[in-house]
């Protein structure tokens, strides 16, 4: 019965959030004719971000509390979050206004909200982390922070189970010793709740915002403590 019921949340939030989403298809020639303003589509953006967790907490039960917002300094710091779901990648536009998420390409290439997030300040990357592809990642990610945005990565890559060993990849090290900004660790736990393909539970989704990482002249030394730091507080969150 049990899993009846996550599979009747699951199918009712797909079917609401992709007619949602369609809601946006026919803003796009609109926004296409007014010269793509930056600032009404990352609105819209949020609008259809803010969308998704309402209807996530009407038709799945799922809502999320945050802490340590009080963490967050003025100015473009530099977030580094853990990847265990979808909710993640669209809570961050809600989260953290005006946020420039580094994320895959393929992303850019969903139906209708695609387009949104290639005109919003979304930074696409290979996944193969080739150097061209980290070259371009960083002179986005500059442009950004010159223009007083934060710049969020998930430096595991790809999604981890819950439990799963916290392992950076490159991005983080280059990313800090190119953008001089603060690191700041956001660390969640929903996987718990939002499971492999879209098997959803009702519950709670924890996302802890640590203080700001001291700078430290050895840039691989504060990438480990930010690796170790977001491992801590992610087990943490898990066994809550």
């Amino acid at each position: 019965m049990s899993r009846l019921i996550t599979t009747m949340r699951s199918l009712a939030f797909a079917v609401s959030s992709a007619v949602w989403t369609l809601l946006f298809a026919p803003l796009i020639p609109l926004l296409v004719l007014l010269g793509r303003p930056p600032r009404i589509i990352r609105q819209l953006t949020r609008i259809w971000a803010r969308g998704l967790l309402c209807l996530l907490a009407a038709l799945a039960g799922i809502r999320y509390t945050e802490r340590g917002r009080v963490n967050l300094p003025e100015g473009p710091v530099l977030i580094i979050a853990n990847h265990q779901s979808a909710w993640e990648t669209f809570a961050a536009l809600v989260l953290f206004p005006d946020v420039a998420i580094v994320t895959k390409r393929e992303l850019l290439a969903l139906p209708v909200i695609g387009w949104f997030l290639k005109n919003s300040p979304m930074i696409p990357v290979d996944r193969a982390q080739s150097a061209r592809a980290l070259r371009e990642m960083l002179a986005a990610c500059r442009a950004e922070v010159a223009a007083g945005r934060s710049v969020l990565i998930f430096p595991e890559g790809t999604r981890k189970q819950p439990g799963s060993p916290i392992e950076f990849k490159r991005g983080v090290e280059l990313l800090y010793r190119n953008l001089a900004i603060p690191p700041v660790i956001v660390a969640h736990d929903a996987g718990r709740l939002w499971r492999q393909g879209m098997r959803l539970h009702p519950g709670s989704i924890t996302v802890s915002i640590l203080p700001p990482i001291p700078p430290a002249t050895d840039h691989g030394v504060l990438v480990a403590q930010a690796q170790r730091s977001l491992a801590v507080e992610v087990a943490n969150l898990n066994k809550a």
